[in-house]
Protein backbone atom coordinates (compact mmCIF):
# COMPACT_ATOMS: atom_id res chain seq x y z
CA UNK A 1 0.00 0.00 0.00
CA UNK A 2 1.63 3.25 -0.88
CA UNK A 3 1.60 6.42 1.46
CA UNK A 4 -1.17 8.49 1.54
CA UNK A 5 -0.49 12.14 0.06
CA UNK A 6 -1.43 14.69 2.71
CA UNK A 7 -2.53 12.91 5.33
CA UNK A 8 -1.74 13.62 9.40
CA UNK A 9 1.85 13.20 10.22
CA UNK A 10 1.02 10.66 13.00
CA UNK A 11 -1.20 8.42 10.13
CA UNK A 12 0.55 5.53 8.95
CA UNK A 13 -0.62 3.58 6.28
CA UNK A 14 0.89 -0.05 7.09
CA UNK A 15 3.07 -1.12 9.53
CA UNK A 16 6.00 -0.89 7.65
CA UNK A 17 5.70 2.52 7.29
CA UNK A 18 4.66 2.62 10.93
CA UNK A 19 7.97 1.62 11.82
CA UNK A 20 9.67 4.28 10.09
CA UNK A 21 8.01 7.02 12.04
CA UNK A 22 10.30 9.29 13.77
CA UNK A 23 11.30 8.54 17.97
CA UNK A 24 8.84 10.12 20.34
CA UNK A 25 9.82 12.81 22.14
CA UNK A 26 7.21 13.18 24.84
CA UNK A 27 5.55 9.98 26.56
CA UNK A 28 1.40 10.37 28.33
CA UNK A 29 1.50 8.28 31.70
CA UNK A 30 -1.70 8.03 33.47
CA UNK A 31 -0.98 8.19 37.45
CA UNK A 32 -3.39 7.66 39.94
CA UNK A 33 -3.31 8.40 43.97
CA UNK A 34 -5.98 5.45 44.64
CA UNK A 35 -4.80 3.38 47.49
CA UNK A 36 -1.37 6.05 48.09
CA UNK A 37 -3.99 7.77 51.00
CA UNK A 38 -3.06 11.17 49.33
CA UNK A 39 -6.20 12.63 48.64
CA UNK A 40 -5.59 14.61 45.82
CA UNK A 41 -6.76 14.03 41.93
CA UNK A 42 -4.78 11.95 39.75
CA UNK A 43 -2.90 13.07 36.61
CA UNK A 44 -1.58 13.04 33.39
CA UNK A 45 1.78 12.78 33.29
CA UNK A 46 4.22 13.98 30.47
CA UNK A 47 7.58 12.86 30.12
CA UNK A 48 10.11 13.98 27.80
CA UNK A 49 11.44 10.53 26.32
CA UNK A 50 15.27 11.87 25.67
CA UNK A 51 15.54 13.00 29.46
CA UNK A 52 13.73 10.76 31.22
CA UNK A 53 11.95 13.45 33.44
CA UNK A 54 8.30 14.49 33.91
CA UNK A 55 7.66 18.36 32.39
CA UNK A 56 4.52 18.55 33.10
CA UNK A 57 1.26 17.12 35.20
CA UNK A 58 -2.43 17.82 33.99
CA UNK A 59 -4.58 17.11 37.41
CA UNK A 60 -8.26 15.50 37.13
CA UNK A 61 -11.07 18.10 38.28
CA UNK A 62 -11.84 15.54 40.87
CA UNK A 63 -10.46 12.52 43.61
CA UNK A 64 -10.66 9.16 43.30
CA UNK A 65 -10.88 8.60 39.16
CA UNK A 66 -8.32 5.68 39.16
CA UNK A 67 -6.72 6.82 35.52
CA UNK A 68 -6.35 3.58 34.04
CA UNK A 69 -6.34 2.45 30.50
CA UNK A 70 -6.89 5.41 27.91
CA UNK A 71 -6.03 5.92 23.96
CA UNK A 72 -6.27 8.68 21.25
CA UNK A 73 -9.12 9.98 19.45
CA UNK A 74 -7.89 8.63 16.01
CA UNK A 75 -5.03 5.92 14.99
CA UNK A 76 -4.03 4.54 11.38
CA UNK A 77 -6.97 2.91 11.04
CA UNK A 78 -9.61 5.68 11.37
CA UNK A 79 -10.21 8.59 8.21
CA UNK A 80 -11.28 11.44 11.24
CA UNK A 81 -8.85 13.78 11.58
CA UNK A 82 -7.24 16.49 11.57
CA UNK A 83 -4.76 14.65 13.86
CA UNK A 84 -4.09 13.00 17.18
CA UNK A 85 -5.38 15.56 18.66
CA UNK A 86 -6.81 14.14 21.70
CA UNK A 87 -6.82 11.73 24.54
CA UNK A 88 -9.38 10.09 26.18
CA UNK A 89 -8.77 8.89 29.48
CA UNK A 90 -11.11 7.56 31.61
CA UNK A 91 -11.59 7.00 35.14
CA UNK A 92 -11.59 3.39 35.54
CA UNK A 93 -13.62 3.45 39.40
CA UNK A 94 -15.13 7.01 38.89
CA UNK A 95 -16.52 6.00 35.31
CA UNK A 96 -16.24 9.34 34.72
CA UNK A 97 -14.54 10.20 30.76
CA UNK A 98 -11.88 13.16 30.43
CA UNK A 99 -11.09 14.67 27.10
CA UNK A 100 -7.41 16.48 26.80
CA UNK A 101 -6.44 18.26 24.06
CA UNK A 102 -2.62 17.63 23.35
CA UNK A 103 -2.86 19.15 19.85
CA UNK A 104 -2.22 23.05 21.32
CA UNK A 105 0.50 22.72 23.61
CA UNK A 106 1.90 18.87 23.33
CA UNK A 107 3.78 19.40 26.44
CA UNK A 108 0.92 20.60 28.53
CA UNK A 109 -2.31 18.83 27.61
CA UNK A 110 -5.35 20.31 28.96
CA UNK A 111 -9.14 19.31 29.77
CA UNK A 112 -11.51 20.17 27.16
CA UNK A 113 -14.03 18.14 28.30
CA UNK A 114 -15.19 15.94 31.34
CA UNK A 115 -18.60 13.07 30.28
CA UNK A 116 -19.56 12.31 34.08
CA UNK A 117 -20.89 8.89 34.94
CA UNK A 118 -24.44 10.15 34.97
CA UNK A 119 -24.51 10.74 31.11
CA UNK A 120 -22.54 7.24 30.38
CA UNK A 121 -25.06 5.28 32.73
CA UNK A 122 -28.52 7.06 31.04
CA UNK A 123 -27.21 6.81 27.22
CA UNK A 124 -25.68 3.37 27.54
CA UNK A 125 -26.76 1.80 30.95
CA UNK A 126 -22.66 0.86 31.23
CA UNK A 127 -20.25 2.01 34.04
CA UNK A 128 -16.39 1.04 33.88
CA UNK A 129 -14.64 2.63 30.78
CA UNK A 130 -11.61 0.64 30.08
CA UNK A 131 -9.69 0.13 26.77
CA UNK A 132 -10.27 3.08 24.27
CA UNK A 133 -9.91 2.54 20.43
CA UNK A 134 -10.54 5.03 17.65
CA UNK A 135 -12.72 3.58 15.09
CA UNK A 136 -13.55 4.11 11.56
CA UNK A 137 -16.78 6.14 11.05
CA UNK A 138 -15.75 9.21 13.09
CA UNK A 139 -16.33 7.15 16.35
CA UNK A 140 -14.11 6.25 19.37
CA UNK A 141 -15.19 2.67 21.06
CA UNK A 142 -14.89 2.24 24.79
CA UNK A 143 -15.29 -1.38 26.38
CA UNK A 144 -17.50 -0.85 29.52
CA UNK A 145 -16.87 -3.56 32.39
CA UNK A 146 -19.93 -2.57 34.60
CA UNK A 147 -23.46 -2.22 34.75
CA UNK A 148 -25.21 0.25 36.47
CA UNK A 149 -24.71 -1.73 39.87
CA UNK A 150 -21.05 -2.56 39.20
CA UNK A 151 -22.27 -5.97 38.22
CA UNK A 152 -20.50 -7.79 35.07
CA UNK A 153 -21.55 -6.66 31.63
CA UNK A 154 -20.12 -7.21 28.05
CA UNK A 155 -20.68 -3.97 25.90
CA UNK A 156 -19.21 -1.05 24.25
CA UNK A 157 -19.98 2.60 24.82
CA UNK A 158 -19.21 4.78 21.58
CA UNK A 159 -18.10 8.75 22.07
CA UNK A 160 -18.49 11.04 18.34
CA UNK A 161 -14.51 11.13 17.77
CA UNK A 162 -14.75 15.56 16.91
CA UNK A 163 -17.87 16.85 18.95
CA UNK A 164 -16.54 13.94 21.95
CA UNK A 165 -20.56 13.56 22.40
CA UNK A 166 -21.66 10.30 23.85
CA UNK A 167 -23.50 8.38 20.79
CA UNK A 168 -24.87 5.13 23.15
CA UNK A 169 -23.90 1.61 22.55
CA UNK A 170 -21.81 0.11 20.10
CA UNK A 171 -23.30 -3.40 19.81
CA UNK A 172 -26.42 -3.96 17.91
CA UNK A 173 -28.89 -5.85 20.16
CA UNK A 174 -28.77 -9.15 20.22
CA UNK A 175 -26.20 -11.56 22.29
CA UNK A 176 -23.84 -9.90 25.04
CA UNK A 177 -20.99 -11.52 27.07
CA UNK A 178 -21.19 -11.61 30.59
CA UNK A 179 -17.65 -10.07 30.94
CA UNK A 180 -15.61 -7.33 28.92
CA UNK A 181 -12.05 -6.10 28.94
CA UNK A 182 -10.04 -5.56 25.92
CA UNK A 183 -10.96 -5.48 22.60
CA UNK A 184 -9.03 -5.30 19.42
CA UNK A 185 -10.69 -4.55 15.63
CA UNK A 186 -9.16 -6.12 12.13
CA UNK A 187 -11.39 -3.75 9.56
CA UNK A 188 -9.94 -5.95 6.49
CA UNK A 189 -11.48 -9.02 7.81
CA UNK A 190 -14.61 -7.48 9.61
CA UNK A 191 -13.86 -8.94 12.83
CA UNK A 192 -14.13 -7.53 16.55
CA UNK A 193 -12.46 -9.67 19.73
CA UNK A 194 -12.96 -9.05 22.91
CA UNK A 195 -11.99 -10.60 26.13
CA UNK A 196 -13.16 -10.62 29.72
CA UNK A 197 -12.26 -9.35 33.46
CA UNK A 198 -15.17 -10.25 36.00
CA UNK A 199 -17.21 -8.07 38.00
CA UNK A 200 -16.38 -4.95 38.84
CA UNK A 201 -18.43 -5.65 42.67
CA UNK A 202 -15.86 -9.02 43.18
CA UNK A 203 -12.38 -7.40 41.87
CA UNK A 204 -12.55 -3.74 42.99
CA UNK A 205 -12.54 -4.65 46.89
CA UNK A 206 -9.34 -6.96 45.80
CA UNK A 207 -8.50 -10.66 44.70
CA UNK A 208 -10.54 -13.42 46.61
CA UNK A 209 -9.88 -16.58 44.68
CA UNK A 210 -13.43 -17.76 45.78
CA UNK A 211 -14.98 -15.52 43.24
CA UNK A 212 -13.42 -17.44 40.64
CA UNK A 213 -14.76 -20.54 41.65
CA UNK A 214 -18.13 -18.61 42.07
CA UNK A 215 -18.12 -17.38 38.25
CA UNK A 216 -17.78 -14.25 39.29
CA UNK A 217 -14.47 -14.04 36.63
CA UNK A 218 -14.30 -14.93 32.80
CA UNK A 219 -12.66 -16.96 30.40
CA UNK A 220 -14.11 -16.61 27.15
CA UNK A 221 -13.24 -14.73 23.96
CA UNK A 222 -15.67 -13.10 21.84
CA UNK A 223 -15.67 -12.60 18.25
CA UNK A 224 -18.31 -10.04 16.65
CA UNK A 225 -19.27 -8.76 13.03
CA UNK A 226 -17.63 -5.66 12.96
CA UNK A 227 -19.98 -3.79 10.33
CA UNK A 228 -23.12 -5.09 11.89
CA UNK A 229 -21.64 -5.22 15.63
CA UNK A 230 -23.28 -8.61 16.54
CA UNK A 231 -21.73 -11.13 18.72
CA UNK A 232 -21.07 -14.21 16.10
CA UNK A 233 -18.43 -16.51 18.20
CA UNK A 234 -17.67 -17.23 22.10
CA UNK A 235 -14.61 -19.24 22.66
CA UNK A 236 -14.54 -21.10 26.69
CA UNK A 237 -10.73 -21.43 27.26
CA UNK A 238 -11.26 -23.25 30.00
CA UNK A 239 -9.21 -23.70 33.65
CA UNK A 240 -6.04 -22.80 31.62
CA UNK A 241 -7.49 -19.69 30.00
CA UNK A 242 -8.86 -17.83 33.35
CA UNK A 243 -9.03 -14.16 32.91
CA UNK A 244 -8.20 -13.30 29.49
CA UNK A 245 -7.08 -9.96 29.61
CA UNK A 246 -5.04 -8.25 26.88
CA UNK A 247 -6.00 -8.80 23.16
CA UNK A 248 -2.83 -8.34 19.89
CA UNK A 249 -4.12 -8.83 16.85
CA UNK A 250 -1.44 -9.37 14.59
CA UNK A 251 -0.18 -5.61 12.98
CA UNK A 252 -0.43 -6.98 9.65
CA UNK A 253 -3.89 -5.91 8.62
CA UNK A 254 -4.23 -9.34 6.03
CA UNK A 255 -3.72 -11.53 9.55
CA UNK A 256 -6.19 -13.52 11.24
CA UNK A 257 -5.22 -14.50 14.09
CA UNK A 258 -3.13 -12.95 17.14
CA UNK A 259 -2.56 -13.51 20.91
CA UNK A 260 -4.34 -13.13 24.27
CA UNK A 261 -2.60 -13.48 28.06
CA UNK A 262 -4.44 -15.49 30.15
CA UNK A 263 -4.10 -13.51 33.76
CA UNK A 264 -4.89 -15.92 36.23
CA UNK A 265 -3.56 -19.21 34.52
CA UNK A 266 -0.51 -17.49 33.44
CA UNK A 267 -0.66 -18.98 29.89
CA UNK A 268 -0.59 -16.94 26.20
CA UNK A 269 -3.37 -18.22 23.81
CA UNK A 270 -2.83 -17.78 19.80
CA UNK A 271 -6.39 -17.20 18.19
CA UNK A 272 -6.78 -17.75 14.60
CA UNK A 273 -9.52 -18.36 11.66
CA UNK A 274 -9.87 -21.66 10.42
CA UNK A 275 -12.59 -22.63 7.93
CA UNK A 276 -14.78 -20.30 8.69
CA UNK A 277 -14.23 -20.29 12.17
CA UNK A 278 -12.17 -19.03 15.73
CA UNK A 279 -9.94 -21.26 17.42
CA UNK A 280 -7.85 -20.49 20.70
CA UNK A 281 -4.80 -22.98 21.93
CA UNK A 282 -2.39 -22.44 24.48
CA UNK A 283 1.49 -21.49 23.21
CA UNK A 284 2.89 -20.36 26.35
CA UNK A 285 2.88 -21.26 29.56
CA UNK A 286 4.35 -20.36 32.60
CA UNK A 287 3.84 -22.23 35.71
CA UNK A 288 3.36 -21.27 39.22
CA UNK A 289 5.91 -21.17 41.85
CA UNK A 290 6.20 -22.46 45.40
CA UNK A 291 6.64 -19.67 47.81
CA UNK A 292 6.48 -20.30 51.60
CA UNK A 293 3.64 -17.93 53.25
CA UNK A 294 1.88 -17.24 49.94
CA UNK A 295 -2.23 -17.74 50.71
CA UNK A 296 -3.11 -18.96 47.75
CA UNK A 297 -3.38 -22.99 46.93
CA UNK A 298 -1.02 -24.18 43.74
CA UNK A 299 1.91 -21.79 44.33
CA UNK A 300 2.33 -18.05 42.97
CA UNK A 301 1.20 -17.71 39.70
CA UNK A 302 3.12 -15.13 36.78
CA UNK A 303 -0.11 -13.41 36.90
CA UNK A 304 0.69 -12.27 32.98
CA UNK A 305 -1.06 -8.56 33.57
CA UNK A 306 0.30 -6.96 29.78
CA UNK A 307 1.04 -8.35 26.34
CA UNK A 308 2.55 -6.14 23.49
CA UNK A 309 3.73 -7.39 19.78
CA UNK A 310 5.91 -5.33 17.82
CA UNK A 311 4.76 -3.79 14.58
CA UNK A 312 6.55 -6.43 12.57
CA UNK A 313 4.51 -8.84 14.36
CA UNK A 314 7.81 -10.12 15.09
CA UNK A 315 8.22 -9.94 18.89
CA UNK A 316 5.87 -10.80 21.63
CA UNK A 317 6.27 -9.07 25.10
CA UNK A 318 4.98 -9.68 28.42
CA UNK A 319 5.15 -9.10 32.24
CA UNK A 320 4.57 -11.36 35.31
CA UNK A 321 3.24 -9.30 37.41
CA UNK A 322 3.64 -11.34 40.55
CA UNK A 323 6.99 -13.46 39.43
CA UNK A 324 8.24 -10.37 38.49
CA UNK A 325 10.11 -11.36 35.03
CA UNK A 326 9.42 -9.67 31.80
CA UNK A 327 9.96 -12.03 28.33
CA UNK A 328 10.31 -11.28 25.03
CA UNK A 329 9.53 -14.16 23.04
CA UNK A 330 9.72 -14.64 18.60
CA UNK A 331 6.36 -15.22 17.53
CA UNK A 332 7.83 -15.18 13.96
CA UNK A 333 6.54 -18.99 13.89
CA UNK A 334 3.20 -18.33 15.98
CA UNK A 335 2.70 -21.72 16.70
CA UNK A 336 6.00 -22.33 18.43
CA UNK A 337 6.94 -19.28 20.11
CA UNK A 338 11.23 -19.04 21.58
CA UNK A 339 12.43 -17.16 24.19
CA UNK A 340 14.55 -14.83 23.43
CA UNK A 341 15.08 -12.19 25.99
CA UNK A 342 14.24 -12.10 30.03
CA UNK A 343 14.85 -9.80 32.59
CA UNK A 344 13.23 -9.53 36.24
CA UNK A 345 12.49 -6.06 37.99
CA UNK A 346 10.95 -6.63 40.80
CA UNK A 347 8.25 -9.18 41.71
CA UNK A 348 7.44 -11.47 44.82
CA UNK A 349 9.64 -14.82 44.04
CA UNK A 350 13.19 -12.84 45.64
CA UNK A 351 15.48 -12.60 42.55
CA UNK A 352 18.57 -10.08 41.94
CA UNK A 353 16.70 -6.95 39.76
CA UNK A 354 18.01 -6.53 36.26
CA UNK A 355 17.53 -2.72 36.65
CA UNK A 356 20.40 -2.25 39.14
CA UNK A 357 17.88 -0.52 41.75
CA UNK A 358 16.25 -2.24 44.38
CA UNK A 359 12.50 -2.41 42.89
CA UNK A 360 8.92 -3.35 44.63
CA UNK A 361 6.23 -4.30 43.09
CA UNK A 362 6.49 -5.98 38.96
CA UNK A 363 6.65 -5.67 36.03
CA UNK A 364 2.80 -4.58 34.52
CA UNK A 365 1.82 -2.26 32.27
CA UNK A 366 4.50 -2.45 28.86
CA UNK A 367 4.40 0.13 26.16
CA UNK A 368 6.72 -0.48 22.41
CA UNK A 369 7.98 2.22 20.28
CA UNK A 370 7.35 1.99 17.06
CA UNK A 371 10.60 0.56 15.49
CA UNK A 372 10.57 -2.03 18.21
CA UNK A 373 13.68 -0.40 19.82
CA UNK A 374 12.06 1.15 22.78
CA UNK A 375 10.14 -0.56 25.69
CA UNK A 376 8.28 1.24 28.33
CA UNK A 377 7.47 -0.52 31.54
CA UNK A 378 5.47 0.44 34.87
CA UNK A 379 4.77 -1.86 38.10
CA UNK A 380 1.45 -0.30 39.40
CA UNK A 381 -2.13 -3.35 38.50
CA UNK A 382 -4.74 -1.85 40.01
CA UNK A 383 -4.88 -0.01 43.66
CA UNK A 384 -6.36 -2.52 45.92
CA UNK A 385 -4.78 -5.68 44.54
CA UNK A 386 -1.41 -3.32 44.05
CA UNK A 387 -2.08 -2.92 48.39
CA UNK A 388 -3.20 -6.74 49.10
CA UNK A 389 0.15 -8.04 46.86
CA UNK A 390 2.54 -5.25 47.24
CA UNK A 391 1.86 -3.64 50.05
CA UNK A 392 3.76 -0.19 50.49
CA UNK A 393 4.75 -0.37 46.65
CA UNK A 394 6.63 2.24 45.36
CA UNK A 395 5.91 3.06 42.01
CA UNK A 396 8.45 3.75 38.69
CA UNK A 397 8.76 3.94 35.36
CA UNK A 398 11.46 2.44 33.51
CA UNK A 399 13.04 1.68 29.56
CA UNK A 400 14.20 -1.13 28.41
CA UNK A 401 16.28 -1.35 25.29
CA UNK A 402 15.56 -4.16 22.56
CA UNK A 403 17.69 -5.43 19.86
CA UNK A 404 16.52 -6.05 16.68
CA UNK A 405 17.66 -9.21 16.57
CA UNK A 406 16.26 -9.91 20.10
CA UNK A 407 17.58 -9.32 23.71
CA UNK A 408 16.85 -6.79 26.04
CA UNK A 409 18.90 -4.39 28.56
CA UNK A 410 17.60 -2.07 31.05
CA UNK A 411 18.29 1.64 30.23
CA UNK A 412 20.38 2.72 33.23
CA UNK A 413 19.68 6.50 31.82
CA UNK A 414 16.04 6.38 31.75
CA UNK A 415 14.12 5.94 35.47
CA UNK A 416 11.07 8.26 36.84
CA UNK A 417 10.47 7.57 40.56
CA UNK A 418 6.84 7.98 41.68
CA UNK A 419 7.02 7.77 45.02
CA UNK A 420 9.10 10.89 46.29
CA UNK A 421 7.48 13.72 45.19
CA UNK A 422 6.44 17.26 46.76
CA UNK A 423 2.63 16.03 46.45
CA UNK A 424 2.89 12.47 47.76
CA UNK A 425 3.22 9.12 46.10
CA UNK A 426 1.18 8.56 43.06
CA UNK A 427 1.50 5.21 41.10
CA UNK A 428 1.96 4.92 37.41
CA UNK A 429 -0.08 2.92 34.41
CA UNK A 430 -0.62 3.40 31.29
CA UNK A 431 1.90 4.21 28.73
CA UNK A 432 1.23 6.37 25.33
CA UNK A 433 3.83 7.49 23.19
CA UNK A 434 3.36 10.56 21.09
CA UNK A 435 2.86 9.77 17.88
CA UNK A 436 1.40 6.23 18.55
CA UNK A 437 2.71 2.67 20.05
CA UNK A 438 2.49 -1.19 19.25
CA UNK A 439 -1.17 -0.94 21.05
CA UNK A 440 -2.67 2.13 19.06
CA UNK A 441 -2.09 0.97 15.55
CA UNK A 442 -4.25 -0.91 13.83
CA UNK A 443 -5.04 -0.41 9.89
CA UNK A 444 -7.07 -0.67 7.39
Amino acid sequence: MQPQQDKPASFHSSPQEAMQAPPEELLYLACLHRGTAVAVPDFLAVIDAEEGRVVHETPMPNVGDELHHFGWNRCSSACHGPDRSHLIVPGFRSSRIHVLNVADDPRRPRIEKVIEPQELVEKTGYTRPHTVHCMPGDNVVVSMLGDRDGGGVGGFAVLDARTFEVKGRWENGGERPPFNYDFWYQPRKNALISSEFGEPNAYEKGFDIEDVGAGRYGQRLHFWDLAERRLEQTIDLGENGLVPLEVRWLHDPEADSGFVGATLSSNIFRFYRSNGSFQAEPVIEVDNEALDGWPLPGGVPGLITDVVLSMDDRFLYFSNWLHGDLRQYDVSDPTNPRLTGRLWLGGLLGKPSDSGRELTGGPQMIQLSLDGRRLYVTNSLYSTWDNQFYPGLRSWLMRVNCSPEGGMQVDQDFFVDFHDRPDGPARAHEVRLQGGDCTTEIFQ
